[in-house]
């Protein structure tokens, strides 16, 4: 005798029928632990050991925009004018002040660069490791934009432009933000 109702006895109905009475989301949670339970102990173990996001994410699709920023050398030069500004506004200053100021603006360079689909290499460290220990506040972290986009203005880079590099940025305040 089945456990399962007759109208679940379905052996001799086409698949598609079979798992009719579910609703979208039953339907998406059980295709979610098929695929989990076909891709094996490894793919479970690389799951579990990467759970820092990808610091520099390449988006091909945005090459305009680095087009719009003037390739890698107009990222090198954003990053040289980020950093006078990010010196300048007295309530970043401490927290780049005594940084290794090169070390920052090639990092961020190479970041942006592989971000907005270039032809570059992110050596720096993931965005958690970055900021540890430093105490970065949700207030240092939107003030830090608004540098980034006074920068970002003063380079005249279009706001459409601007607007998209910000919207891949945004998320990393969650590996960001530490205090």
């Amino acid at each position: 005798m089945s456990v399962w109702p007759v109208s679940l006895r379905s052996a001799d109905r086409p698949v598609r029928d079979r798992y009719r009475h579910l609703g979208r989301l039953a339907k998406r949670c059980v295709l979610a632990c098929a695929l989990a339970l076909s891709s094996g102990a490894a793919h479970a173990d690389a799951a579990v050991a990467h759970t820092v996001p990808n610091p520099a994410p390449a988006h091909p699709d945005l090459s305009w925009v680095l087009d719009e920023f003037g390739g890698r050398p107009g990222l090198v030069a954003l990053m040289d004018d980020f950093m006078k500004i990010l010196l300048d506004d007295p309530r970043m200053r401490p927290h780049f002040e005594n940084a290794d100021q090169q070390r920052v603006k090639d990092m961020l360079a190479e970041q942006f660069c592989v971000i907005l689909g270039g032809d570059c290499v992110y050596t720096g460290l993931d965005m958690v490791a970055a900021h540890n220990g430093l105490e970065v506040t949700h207030a240092d972290f939107n003030i830090l934009v608004e540098d980034l986009q006074l920068t970002m203005e003063r380079r005249g880079i279009p706001t459409r432009a601007q607007n998209q590099l910000l919207a891949v940025l945004a998320p990393m305040h969650r590996e960001v933000i530490n205090r």
